[in-house]
């Protein structure tokens, strides 16, 4: 049995909370997002107390009830507070920048590399080189971690200098070279 599914979420107020069929549509001051719950789980909003509960009609509707209702707390929390991911380039020459719905990004290639912001996605750049520091923002924990993690790909660290697009808290090994092994052998 789930003992987070069973927890009730607290509603704040300012957020609209409408359920129809197995979707839970959640609007507030960032936007609005919506989640289709599995159909085994069901959800039930009190608006008095302004708390959703969550309830399951068989055994095999546990292993979703926790899934569910962290989905939908991710939802309510973005929709209020919103979601953020640092991100650093480090190398030299390696810069950001945002430019109208792109982010152009010049990471060590001939060109700048231009990634399209998709929609509830911002970017605001603290710093533009060396190290360039910048944080993506949205209300969809989901799609924020999706484009950090697309935009980390475009050039991983790399572990002989550590150049490379990396998380802000992320912590890079860095590997001993070849004059390490050269001087064993000596």
């Amino acid at each position: 049995m789930s003992r987070i599914g069973k927890l009730p979420i607290a509603v704040p107020q300012g957020v609209e909370v409408k359920i129809t069929n197995h979707t839970v549509m959640v609007k507030g001051p960032k936007g609005q997002l919506s989640h289709t719950l599995h159909p085994l789980v069901s959800v039930e909003f009190d608006s008095k107390a302004r708390f959703l509960h969550f309830k399951v009609s068989s055994k095999e509707g546990s292993a979703f009830q926790g899934l569910s209702r962290s989905l939908v707390s991710n939802a309510i929390e973005g929709i209020t507070k919103g979601f953020s991911k640092g991100m650093e380039i480090v190398g030299l020459g390696y810069s950001a920048k945002v430019q109208g719905k792109d982010l152009v990004l010049s990471v060590g290639h001939t060109k700048p590399i231009q990634v399209r912001m998709p929609e509830g996605i911002t970017v605001e750049v603290q710093q533009a080189t060396n190290p360039a520091k910048f944080i993506i923002k949205g209300a969809d924990k989901h799609l924020v971690g999706q484009f950090a993690a697309m935009v980390r790909g475009l050039r991983p660290v790399e572990p002989y200098k550590g150049k490379g697009i990396r998380y802000k808290d992320e912590v890079v090994r860095k590997k001993a070279g070849k004059a390490f092994a050269a001087a064993q052998q000596a």
